[in-house]
């Protein structure tokens, strides 16, 4: 703030010729406005127009003269200027922190010089100076949205110099003195500023809300257990089904290159009775960071979109849900990688079938809702090879996502498309060499990319992504994620094992994330490949109602899966 304010003076440039006013105020109005307009296309005017602004606050603060600290801001914004013009390869991220920091630092001085030098307007500068502080340390809390708001901040105030250095040459070239601005109306215009700013921190504060994983998330020292053993164990009750009693469960498993990896879950059973079959549930997407685990979530089940967890147990069947390696546990999530996913679900069974107090009963029913649809269909495929001691007895996957090569080249046209495409692309650049976000996501939009993958789908701050990428007014991907090498790895990760199991597609008509055509495709190749699916299309339902409300999957697919505990026979082929 100190740096518009002192800017917006331009009082240094009063020596210079009037035509250099009019010119340079000219250049400020149309470099403020592209500013407004495209915050994150127009990268290369960013940093240009940051550079200039912190030279032009350096040179105000070094001409004005006064004591140490209006040199030493003065300093801290002309080597923040200086470091903007020599490192040309710095992301919009780390310009956001350059001038965060810049940002703090004039702030402090600027408070240090209204309390200690008794100006005038003390008041006006004290509020200026907090203000400044208060956005500096907003804009490190808050990148991507910092990229907006100094974008349209410093581009208004861009504008407005330019617009006030045009009007002081035309009264220079007239011969008239410049006009001052009036005292009452800066105070007014500094209340109104901290007000504002200590608005958005408050605003900041409530949005905050992704969870960390505990203690129980680490790894037991000197363990290097076989896959599925149960490695620690405690009752748990948070927004569990009524009737029931549960527990989160650590276990050993492996990741996609088949190398020792930890995941978490959670093991529900019915209070009364022993012996309970098992749905083995697989989440849908909650997120990429660590901290999006459905067990550390404060719904853990409606998360992860479970259709109805309270009629599993009133039918007296047990829950195992897993919540994937990298979710809880150290490591990166396998996010749509088929290989990774799948020992997830397989490990989360036998350890739960080793906890002795559930209880539980051999016969399983894989149930997945879109990324988990995914994950219990190659679950179901690795069954027979890498647990074969399991009794799967069906795979029910409800909008799985099954074509991912045509799911990537969806994403970059749909309002949530970027943060599912930025999870995917975080996944799979951590497990293949060949992939890397840099090739699919433009530099002025890394860092919202680089914020959706901090926030779990629960964070209220996902409602902040959402919105930059929609009012950016700019795409995300530089290039479909369908294509190239993500593609290629995409491609490799379409479920395609056979299941031995009976199979239960169900699709909602009206989903334009998992398109009902491109499922259609997908069905269409697994039978021709001689699998036997029960396809279920459900019309007027989109990639959630399928799953919730008064959706008519929800008494079929209760209804099929007591039929598969109940060991009846299903007819050959599709239908």
């Amino acid at each position: 703030m100190g740096l518009l304010s002192r800017a917006i003076g331009a009082r240094a440039l009063d020596r210079a010729p009037w035509w250099l006013s009019l010119v340079l105020g000219i250049g400020c109005v149309g470099l403020g406005l592209v500013l407004v307009a495209r915050p994150f296309l127009s990268l290369g005017a960013l940093v240009v127009a940051l550079a200039v602004a912190l030279l032009v606050a350096a040179a105000a603060e070094l001409l004005r003269g006064g004591r140490w600290w209006s040199a030493l801001a003065g300093l801290a914004w002309a080597a923040a200027g200086v470091l903007v013009l020599v490192l040309p390869a710095l992301t919009i991220g780390a310009l956001v922190v350059v001038v965060g920091v810049a940002m703090i630092v004039s702030g402090a001085l600027d408070a240090v010089r209204a309390v200690r030098e008794g100006v005038a307007e003390r008041g006006a500068d004290l509020a200026l100076a907090i203000a400044g502080v208060l956005l500096g340390v907003l804009a490190l809390a808050w990148p991507d949205v910092s990229v907006l708001a100094l974008a349209a901040v410093l581009g208004a105030r861009l504008a407005l110099l330019g617009v006030q250095l045009v009007r002081r040459a035309v009264d220079r070239a007239r011969g008239r003195a410049p006009e001052r601005p009036r005292p009452r109306r800066r105070g007014a215009l500094a209340a109104i500023a901290l007000a504002a700013v200590a608005g958005l921190a408050l605003v900041g504060l409530q949005l905050s809300g992704s969870p960390r994983p505990d203690a129980f998330y680490d790894p037991p020292a000197g363990v290097l257990a076989e896959p599925g053993a149960l490695l620690r164990n405690e009752p748990f009750d948070r927004a569990m089904p009524g009737g029931s009693t549960a527990w989160r469960i650590l276990y050993a498993t492996t990741d996609a290159d088949g190398e020792p990896a930890l995941a978490s879950g959670l093991v529900v059973v019915p209070e009364r009775g022993t012996a309970h079959p098992v749905v083995a549930w697989s989440h849908g997407t909650t997120g990429f960071e660590t901290g999006c685990a459905p067990s550390l979530l404060d719904e853990p089940f409606v998360a992860g979109a479970m259709p109805e967890p309270q009629a599993v147990i009133d039918a007296g069947w047990a829950i195992v849900a897993t919540d994937y390696a990298g979710l809880g546990t150290a490591g990166s999530q396998p996010y749509l990688i088929g290989a990774g996913e799948g020992p997830s679900v397989l490990d989360a069974i036998r350890a739960a079938q080793r906890l002795e107090a559930a209880a539980l009963a051999p016969e399983t029913v894989l149930w997945g809702h879109s990324q988990g649809g995914h994950a219990a269909l190659w679950a179901g495929g690795m069954a027979s090879d890498y647990a074969p001691e399991l009794e799967i007895v069906g795979v029910a996957a409800m909008a799985p996502a099954t074509d991912l090569p045509a799911l990537l080249d969806g994403v970059a046209g749909s309002v949530v498309g970027p943060i599912f495409g930025s999870f995917a692309l975080a996944a799979y650049d951590a497990a293949y060499p060949d992939v890397a976000t840099a090739d699919y996501v433009r530099p002025g939009a890394r860092i919202l990319v680089d914020a959706a993958q901090r926030r779990c789908l629960t964070d209220p701050a996902t409602l902040v992504s959402l919105a930059t990428s929609v009012f950016s007014g700019a795409p995300v991907f530089s290039r479909s994620p369908g294509d190239g090498a993500l593609g290629a790895r995409a491609a490799e990760n379409v479920p395609t094992l056979p299941i031995d199991a009976p199979v239960l597609v169900a699709q909602g008509g009206a989903d334009s994330l998992i398109t009902p055509d491109a499922q259609a495709g997908w069905v269409e190749a697994r039978c021709a490949e001689g699998w036997s699916i029960d396809h279920r299309t459900y019309d007027g339902l989109d990639h959630m109602g399928l799953v919730s409300g008064e959706s008519a999957l929800l008494p079929e697919l209760a209804a099929w899966t007591a039929a598969r505990f109940a060991g009846e026979p299903t007819p050959a082929g599709c239908r």
